[in-house]
């Protein structure tokens, strides 16, 4: 059975250019190529459709009935090619649409107060936000963006950007502090509750700290355990304990009371952040808005 092809674009467009023109000649010269080419390209167009397109004689070339009816319908699909070119084009360029992102639950509170800036700033651009700690597939899910503390994935398929560093503090709710001995060193830490975190791989997560020059690895009894950052923050604002904090994610509530920071001497470096972008996905104007307001608002 003989295979049934389409009509290239390259004949169509020869095609509506031979009957503006009226010219295979002049038809040429508009489409940078040879009256060679063009005729070529109007023959294999009139096998295709198994009709005649032009009449042709030694004076003039004349559109056949059937050719009126095949140039209506060529020009109204050439000028919607346009009209997306024109589109795509506009999208590289300016920052319009949906963008799907995978932040950890902790950065809720810093992120989410700062995204009415951003949508003032390009009221085209749609954010659509996950706040979670589990580690999520990039490709799989259809993430334009991931956000990642700690560990990266070690296959290919992720561009990765470093957003900033971050440290890792003891902190408490100013009631819990009131009710129970002063805090004045590492040493004194033994006997207050704890809120721990257990990640999505199932560690439950100790303290490390830094005691005078010396890095401390701590695995306090916990009075609750929560397994995502957010909770973890308001937990700990809650009451219940100390928890160890990354200072981003505490930095609000500290700012507004609900939270003391408690040994500042006995921080460390937290694992960095990264943006995670799948490979082989250009970098659009919308992603990349997204991605440089994530980076200033995480690195301030």
């Amino acid at each position: 059975m003989q295979e049934m092809t389409g009509a290239s674009l390259q004949d169509i467009t020869a095609f509506v250019a031979v009957a503006q023109t009226g010219s295979f000649t002049l038809a040429a010269e508009r489409l940078g190529t040879n009256k060679s080419s063009v005729g070529k390209a109007i023959q294999r167009l009139e096998k295709h459709l198994a009709t005649l397109l032009f009449q042709r004689t030694t004076r003039a070339v004349h559109i056949t009935e059937d050719g009126q009816i095949y140039l209506a319908a060529a020009r109204t699909a050439l000028e919607h090619l346009r009209e997306a070119e024109q589109a795509l084009a506009v999208n590289r360029a300016e920052p319009i649409g949906r963008v799907r992102v995978d932040l950890p639950a902790g950065f809720g509170r810093v992120v989410l107060p700062t995204l009415g800036a951003l949508r003032k700033r390009y009221p085209k651009v749609v954010v659509e936000m996950s706040l979670s700690d589990r580690r999520s597939d990039p490709v799989g899910d259809g993430w334009d963006l991931v956000v990642r503390i700690g560990h990266l994935p070690v296959d290919s398929d992720m561009t990765v950007r470093k957003i900033c560093d971050l440290q890792m503090g003891l902190y408490a709710s100013p009631s819990y502090l009131q009710k129970r001995p002063a805090i004045t060193s590492v040493a004194d830490l033994q006997g207050h509750d704890a809120v721990l975190f257990r990640s999505s791989s199932g560690q439950l997560h100790g303290w490390s700290l830094n005691d005078n020059g010396v890095r401390r690895e701590l695995a306090p009894s916990p009075v609750l355990i929560m397994a995502d950052g957010h909770t973890l923050v308001e937990a700990t604002a809650c009451g219940f304990g100390l928890a160890q904090l990354i200072d981003g994610f505490a930095a609000p509530l500290v700012a507004s009371g609900r939270l003391v920071h408690v040994l500042p001497q006995a921080d460390v470096a937290a694992p960095p952040v990264h943006a995670l972008i799948p490979v082989g996905r250009k970098m659009t104007a919308k992603t990349r808005v997204v991605l440089d307001h994530l980076v200033a608002t995480l690195q301030r």
